[in-house]
């Protein structure tokens, strides 16, 4: 005969099947706890034209729930709606800008339902950052005849490949800054979602994430976390969501486990409280996967016993600062920071913490990275021209100088013509040779001291030109091109492929400005590259005059 259940073990479950903690919450989920003004500041940032929106706050805060729900109110105001998750590309995607930036046309195309087009918009002559504007421009935006959000997930995996990134969040920011100009580009509404701040050598006027709205998620409040326990029908006293409040910081991920496991086990909060920070604790795979990435970082270790004994926030530098916030164990507090709870103090105060790398041998590995550093230099090895750097930096420079002095500052863009093919026919060790030459060429017709040339990368150079405008700019521009034509390096074009060019010759985009605050460099750089567009599409061999910068005394 069965025995009777005793009554204090009988459990049921009135609120039927509960959320997993590691998800996101679904849109029919009771559990979502708004944190105002957020949401609503969210909604109506997306109905503003060309706007950006930047969703930022550590890992499991609640960013993907945020978004879901983002994406669904503009699913409800009729808008076109994609998101790109870089969490589902391929590792190889990130191997070239070339494939990033197809990879990112195509998956914007199917999501849309428009038919696959993107061959007859890709010119490698031309770059990939210019291709990818043209085929949004003139045939995805286009045929969309509404608003067009586009959510970017994860934007923090692309920190790991410079190339792409750095190639990337310019090309964002122009978007945005042509839809000043621009209906088409109106439509387009931007969203990047990421975990923590970024911290790569973009200029200031280069990333969009100091553009647009920033929508930092915060944690819970203490009112916050008793309107969840609501939601999961426990009785719990306010001093106990007090001590839970202090002991996880208000982090939402860390709430959410402790009210599904209060309300699945019927445990007694002091006793879920007492082994908490332990190993025997709910939180002990959260908190070992943690202790597990300090040990490998031994910069991190000091820092975490440093902060575990402080009685007041700590100063910490920008990149450990940035690991210990992207994995949610410390906030910020002004410009220092303080562990984000109580349960990371105890835990690790209990956990011996030992760097796998000896102190040694870490100081070793610094006085070298430090020795690297300071002996970096700003000239591309191969044409012993300025690099990619130093144009960045000189052109912020002359940007700000131009501007105080107001005068104007031109730009121009080179590309070799049919330098693929060149290489295809004559080898990469011919191609080296070719470089060589065309940018002794170039150098040889600049003749200021302030005039810059730098390779920019591949066959691309920038030529610099402060106090220039742009008359001026064509006339050296002009040069330039009879210059590279009268090396006569035979071009290893076939006559069915192109005619006209048995000698290697460059193309050329020009942009001129007075800067001022109303635009950034990156606008300058971005319409002499649309210029160097149309020199390609016209037919190679010539220089064109941006339509939209072209200032001229």
């Amino acid at each position: 005969m069965d025995q009777a259940i005793p009554p204090e073990l009988e459990f049921s479950n009135p609120l039927g099947c509960l959320p997993c903690p590691d998800s996101p919450l679904s849109l029919d989920s009771a559990f979502y706890v708004e944190r105002p003004p957020i949401e609503i500041i969210a909604y109506q940032q997306i109905t503003q034209p060309g706007s950006v929106m930047r969703i930022k706050a550590p890992r499991k805060m609640g960013k993907s729930s945020l978004m879901l729900r983002l994406i669904n109110h503009a699913n409800s105001l009729g808008y076109s709606t994609v998101l790109i998750d870089f969490q589902q590309a391929d590792l190889g995607i990130f191997e070239s800008s070339t494939k990033f930036f197809r990879w990112l046309c195509s998956n914007v195309t199917r999501q849309l339902g428009i038919a696959y087009n993107i061959n007859d918009y890709w010119d490698e002559d031309i770059g990939d950052k210019v291709s990818c504007t043209m085929y949004f421009e003139e045939y995805l935006i286009a045929q969309i005849n509404r608003p067009f959000l586009l959510v970017f997930n994860e934007v923090n995996l692309l920190f790991e490949y410079p190339q792409i990134f750095m190639n990337f969040l310019p090309l964002l920011r122009f978007w945005h800054e042509k839809s000043a100009q621009s209906t088409i580009w109106q439509k387009l509404r931007l969203v990047l979602v990421h975990s923590t701040e970024v911290y790569v050598s973009l200029g200031i006027n280069q990333s969009p994430f100091n553009v647009g709205v920033l929508i930092d998620l915060p944690e819970f409040t203490h009112q916050q976390v008793g309107e969840l326990a609501d939601k999961y029908q426990l009785t719990l006293t306010e001093n106990q969501l007090h001590k839970l409040t202090c002991l996880v910081g208000g982090h939402p991920y860390l709430i959410h486990l402790a009210f599904h496991y209060l309300y699945e086990h019927q445990t007694k909060f002091d006793d879920f409280f007492h082994r908490a920070s332990t190993d025997a604790g709910i939180y002990k795979n959260y908190l070992k996967k943690i202790w597990i990435l300090i040990q490998k970082k031994p910069e991190l270790v000091e820092m975490i016993q440093q902060l575990i004994t402080a009685k007041t926030a700590l100063k910490i530098e920008p990149i450990s600062a940035y690991y210990l916030e992207s994995i949610g164990i410390i906030k910020s507090l002004g410009n220092n920071y303080i562990l984000a709870g109580d349960l990371y103090r105890v835990y690790f105060s209990y956990k011996p913490i030992s760097p796998q790398v000896p102190s040694s041998i870490y100081i070793e590995q610094l006085e070298r990275d430090n020795q690297y550093l300071s002996n970096l230099v700003y000239v591309d090895e191969l044409t012993k021209v300025a690099n990619r750097s130093q144009f960045q930096k000189a052109f912020k420079m002359e940007w700000e100088c131009m501007a105080i002095k107001h005068n104007p500052l031109a730009l121009i863009v080179c590309d070799i013509d049919y330098f693929k093919l060149y290489n295809d026919t004559f080898g990469h060790l011919a191609g080296d040779v070719c470089l060589q030459k065309i940018a002794q060429a170039i150098q040889q017709n600049l003749q200021r001291p302030n005039d810059l040339l730098a390779r920019y990368g591949g066959e691309e150079f920038v030529v610099l030109l402060p106090q220039t405008d742009g008359k001026g700019a064509m006339f050296v521009a002009a040069k330039i091109c009879l210059a590279v034509k009268e090396l006569a390096i035979a071009s290893g074009v076939p006559k069915s492929v192109d005619s006209q060019h048995p000698v290697v010759t460059i193309s050329i985009g020009i942009a001129s400005i007075i800067p001022s605050s109303d635009y950034h460099p990156e606008t300058l750089f971005m319409a002499a590259d649309q210029a160097l567009y149309e020199s390609k599409k016209a037919g190679r061999d010539r220089y064109t005059m941006s339509s939209e910068f072209n200032f001229k005394y």
